[in-house]
């Protein structure tokens, strides 16, 4: 029977999408006259009169009036006193016995509705979808029904005896303990009852209603509110501290990514690549390209930008390294100033190729919701995958370092290149291949970035600083020594801002990091044995 009605009720909101020949049909003499005439009156009691009416109402109509009035869809035609529905066109829903449907109207005025009323709409279409079969969506109605008036206990107490899902129930919950407290005629054994059930669910939309009882006097209930007060407060600080953690991994695993691909050309090879930026910049301009391609599918344009923006990227610092690094070898004061100039050339190629404006990349679904891990803490989907993605950027690029032929034949340069060539390696192939591969990755960092900020001919130049800052600090030449420090930096960085602001907090930073590094010049984790020595 419950699964009928929820059936039923399910449509109340999703038949804005149906035909409108279906809609005029299937909501003509489900509404009374009384509630139209006051729908189309310019009295605000009228509109209350008629909103709370349909609030009892059950009908597809109902429901079309009331999401028709939340969405600002319900107009008047004053000439001919009929009332329309906007749905691509106009519907008429009013009076039942009118003309043919869609005959045009004449002189339209909107149905107005003021904040009180629109607060009263969302309540009325929220209880209207707990009876929603999917799950998801009872979930969310539930949610926003905590702290409303409009739900009644009686109806909450019969949802409440039916629902299956554990979340839609502790909100159901939460929303009759929220009754109980504000109802002069229940006992104080109900209202401990409601505190106690409060506390456990934790529910801070109760903190009103809670410290006006806590400041009541009543022997019983005031020194029970204040215990639950002092509960909710010390758990929104974890809470906040739990989100403070999770937004400075998500900020360090950008700063990683950015430096991984540096930690191989400066770390590795003693390269200062000046231009380094320009290649995460590069990978970030590769999913705007790829979504110009696809359109339609940003998802797909952003998957497909992972492994062209390394292609592109690569591509781009191989014949970087060939043409310009490898006659500098061991020069590194003219490799940063040749490839400070490539940095440049970059930066005027894409302002005359592109544009010198910012471009538009859209973010895809799968990375623009958030995932509840309780019903009042939730991660950001987009940063929970990008913290994924440089853990697995990471892992990969250890993996290539230490267990193919090219990491062996890096490492044996990086550490003898005399010696490695004697026994047949050709460094300067290995040289080449491990700036492109540096270079690739950048660009696979760019991808990252290009969901998180702005893409333009400038993007490098916000992480160039920042990438060599992680490298020196964790060790230069150490790739967990990037890991530790792109996520330590990230961390002290979210950790300082509710103090000393963005640009403090950073500068702050730097400076630690300058005062740590005159204490210990090999950083976190100094290279040992005979890469030390060289």
């Amino acid at each position: 029977m419950r699964r009928s009605l929820s059936v039923l009720l399910f449509f109340t909101i999703g038949l804005l999408a149906f035909p409108a020949d279906t809609q005029a049909a299937a909501g003509r003499g489900a509404v009374s006259s009384e509630v139209m005439e006051s729908l189309k009156s310019s009295r605000v009691a009228d509109r209350d009169t008629a909103i709370s009416l349909l609030g009892q109402d059950r009908s597809p109509l109902a429901g079309q009036l009331l999401e028709g009035l939340r969405r600002g869809r319900l107009f008047i035609d004053r000439d001919r006193d009929r009332l329309y529905l906007e749905n691509d066109g106009y519907v008429l829903l009013w009076p039942p016995d009118g003309e043919d449907n869609h005959g045009e109207p004449v002189n339209l005025k909107k149905v107005g509705t003021n904040n009180r009323q629109r607060q009263t709409l969302e309540g009325l279409l929220s209880l209207s979808a707990l009876n929603d079969p999917l799950a998801e969506n009872r979930r969310k109605a539930s949610a926003a029904l905590i702290g409303s008036s409009i739900a009644l206990p009686e109806e909450i107490i019969n949802l409440l005896a039916a629902e299956d899902d554990r979340t839609v129930r502790d909100n159901l919950v939460r929303i009759l303990a929220l009754s109980s407290l504000k109802d002069s005629s229940a006992s104080a054994a109900e209202k401990l009852a409601a505190l106690d059930e409060l506390s456990r669910l934790y529910t801070p939309a109760a903190q009103n209603d809670l410290t006006g009882l806590a400041a009541s006097g009543d022997p019983v209930l005031s020194p029970a509110a204040r215990k639950v007060l002092a509960f909710m407060e010390a758990r929104a600080q974890h809470l906040a501290l739990a989100e403070t953690f999770f937004f400075g991994a998500s900020l360090g695993s950008v700063l990683v990514l950015a430096a991984i691909g540096l930690a191989i050309t400066f770390g590795v090879m003693g390269v200062i690549n000046m231009a380094h930026g320009e290649m995460v910049m590069l990978g970030a301009y590769t999913v705007w390209f790829m979504q110009t391609l696809i359109p339609e599918y940003p998802g797909l344009a952003l998957i497909l930008s992972l492994p062209t923006a390394f292609l592109v990227s690569g591509a781009v610092g191989g014949i970087i390294e060939l043409s310009v690094i490898k006659p500098l070898y061991q020069r590194p004061l003219e490799t940063l100033l040749a490839t400070f100039g490539i940095s440049l050339i970059l930066q005027q190629a894409v302002r005359k190729l592109i544009s010198p404006m910012n471009v538009a990349v859209v973010t895809p679904t799968f990375m623009s919701g958030q995932w509840a891990v309780t019903p009042n803490f939730s991660l950001t989907q987009g940063r929970v995958i990008i913290i994924l993605f440089c853990l697995a950027v990471f892992l990969a690029v250890y993996l290539v370092l230490q267990k193919t032929r090219l990491g062996l034949e890096v490492r044996a340069v990086t550490q003898n290149r005399s010696m490695a060539r004697a026994l047949g390696i050709q460094a300067p192939r290995a040289d080449t291949l491990t700036f492109a591969l540096g270079s690739g990755v950048a660009g696979l960092a760019g991808v990252a970035v290009s969901q998180l900020t702005n893409v333009g001919p400038n993007l490098g130049q916000d992480y160039i600083v920042d990438s060599f800052m992680v490298v020196v600090f964790g060790g230069v030449g150490n790739l967990w020594g990037t890991l530790s420090g792109g996520l330590i930096i990230g961390l002290c960085n979210k950790f300082l801002e509710p103090v000393n602001g963005a640009m403090l907090a950073r500068i702050t930073i730097m400076a630690g990091i300058i005062i740590f590094i005159q204490r210990r010049p090999k950083g976190l984790f100094p290279p040992r044995g005979r890469v030390a020595a060289v």
